[in-house]
């Protein structure tokens, strides 16, 4: 054992020699980066030079009377108008969007509307039987600022206002996101965005 005893001394120097050159030097108290967690995506902020770029389409379409307007003012989007059930009953703004969202779970919106609910609508491109097919979800409102989320597995899916079974919504292709008022209430309504964007649970 006592002849053994420098040898091992030995073997252990080496072992302690190698892992100080293999193991890389940290600073105490540095971060671990976290590779599965994912940043929300903004895609409004409605300070951008391109934030006027949102259209309104009004129930004329079907021989409705409602009417829409929007406008894009210090960083809020403002969609006002008046509803009218008869012969139509919705009016809305969309804006092209093309991205993937593929890694996120949901759309959020910091918004201020009176108590009326509204519907966010992500477009995809699907067709059915050669209708443009929606993907909407609910917005409830009040006279306050909140910030409401609709995860994109909550949307429902309908074409010309009926209810249609179709394939998901393709995350990787949106095309365009639209806000809607189709809460079957007539009368005036106001509508601020402070912003949109993708979240990740």
């Amino acid at each position: 054992m006592t002849r053994l005893f420098p040898f091992v001394l030995a073997v252990l120097a080496f072992f302690c020699i190698a892992c100080t050159y293999d193991a890389p030097a940290t600073e105490l108290g540095s971060p671990t980066p976290d590779t599965t967690s994912t940043e929300p995506m903004m895609l409004f902020d409605f300070e951008a030079p391109d934030a006027g770029r949102w259209t309104v389409e009004n129930d004329g379409v079907m021989g409705g009377r409602s009417e829409g307007f929007v406008d894009v003012a210090n960083g809020t989007l403002v969609f006002t108008g008046e509803v009218v059930t008869e012969g139509g009953g919705f009016t809305s703004v969309r804006a092209t969007q093309q991205v993937d969202l593929s890694d996120y779970d949901g759309i959020a919106l910091r918004v201020r509307g009176g108590g009326r609910t509204f519907e966010i609508d992500v477009d995809d491109g699907m067709r059915s039987r050669g209708r443009e097919v929606n993907r909407r979800g609910p917005i409830p409102t009040s006279d306050s600022w909140t910030t409401v989320r609709i995860p994109f597995d909550a949307l429902e899916a309908s074409a010309h206002g009926e209810p249609v079974t179709v394939d998901a919504l393709d995350l990787a292709a949106v095309q365009s996101i639209g806000v809607y008022i189709i809460d079957g209430q007539d009368g005036p309504f106001r509508l601020e965005i402070d912003w949109i964007c993708a979240y990740k649970t």
